[in-house]
């Protein structure tokens, strides 16, 4: 063995989604597509905590965005026609959305209204978007996923920056899933979910990539690696669908935790929160839970959290 056994972490459900809200039908044109194994009456994505502390996720085969209280109450802040995947917030209060079906889309979060903003790369729709993370200039890196895999790796990842220019910055990806910059934002983690691995992505002064590879390699589970986040550290957290657990490596890539599920295996996202910002929420679509668990060091701030920066929009005025 090159390291230590990680140390263990347990979890306790912080929430779980009414019966009620699962119900989508099996064969719903969603979950009709996907490999057999996996949730299909709801499927829990895309934690995020906005300015006011306030915990959100989303609902993919529902097409619905929950807001859960502390109390552990969800929601129902908008429900729409599509697949929402991926969940984060713009540093001025709007919700930003990863949408299989449609492509990236803007939720206003106080009347709930959805709308497209980038449904195409050109011309040509998107394969499935999967997840998406703000850098601190306001660039949006998003994943476009769709059933993408080692059978058809033509996953990509894109960069719409601040200005409003869409850069496709790989197209070679086995399934392209969540995404978060390093520290000092010079590289993107990439979660690989058909590989079963994280790729490091550096960014060169050109804007471009180069000498992508392995950061982190997994084995087993019947899925791979969803969600990531970071800590103040630079600790990385990967949600391992099928393995019921999230793992943290430190950032030489060292594993440092196991955080063990009390649910289900289906551990898809991850998120920082609480008071101090040591809790981390984990979306479990297996039971439809969130469960929590408690950490050392808080999470990094999002972008979300920033103090406004002057970033503008593609064909809107500066935040």
């Amino acid at each position: 063995m090159f390291f230590q056994p990680p140390r263990d972490l347990e979890t306790t459900v912080f929430a779980r989604l009414p019966d009620e809200y699962r119900r989508a039908a099996p064969d719903n044109e969603w979950a009709r597509y996907q490999p057999q194994g996996g949730p299909a009456t709801s499927l829990l994505e895309g934690p995020s905590i906005d300015r006011d502390g306030t915990l959100w996720c989303v609902d993919l085969p529902n097409g619905r965005v929950y807001r859960i209280t502390p109390d552990g109450t969800f929601h129902v802040a908008a429900e729409y026609d599509g697949w929402p995947n991926g969940l984060k917030f713009h540093e001025d209060g709007r919700i930003f959305i990863a949408d299989y079906k449609h492509g990236i889309m803007e939720m206003d979060p106080v009347n709930g209204h959805v709308r497209p903003f980038l449904t195409r790369a050109g011309l040509a729709p998107f394969k499935g978007c999967n997840d998406l993370f703000f850098a601190s200039n306001g660039d949006l890196y998003f994943t476009d996923q769709g059933l993408t895999g080692l059978h058809d790796p033509t996953g990509r990842l894109f960069r719409l920056t601040a200005a409003g220019r869409l850069e496709c910055l790989l197209s070679n990806v086995p399934s392209p899933n969540g995404l978060v910059m390093n520290l000092s934002e010079s590289m993107v983690y990439l979660a690989v979910t058909r590989g079963n691995c994280v790729w490091r992505v550096p960014l060169s002064p050109d804007g471009g990539v180069a000498k992508v590879g392995v950061y982190v390699q997994l084995s087993g589970g019947w899925g791979g690696p969803d969600g990531l986040t970071l800590d103040v550290d630079g600790r990385l957290f990967i949600a391992h669908v099928g393995m019921g657990a999230v793992w943290v490596v430190d950032a030489m890539g060292e594993p440092v935790y196991r955080i063990r599920t009390c649910a289900e295996a289906h551990t898809t996202n991850v998120a920082f929160g609480g008071a101090d910002g040591r809790t981390l929420y984990i979306t479990e679509s297996g039971s439809g839970s969130i469960l929590a668990a408690r950490l050392d060091r808080p999470g990094r701030p999002m972008f979300s959290h920033a103090e406004r920066n002057g970033a503008v929009r593609p064909g809107g005025k500066g935040a």
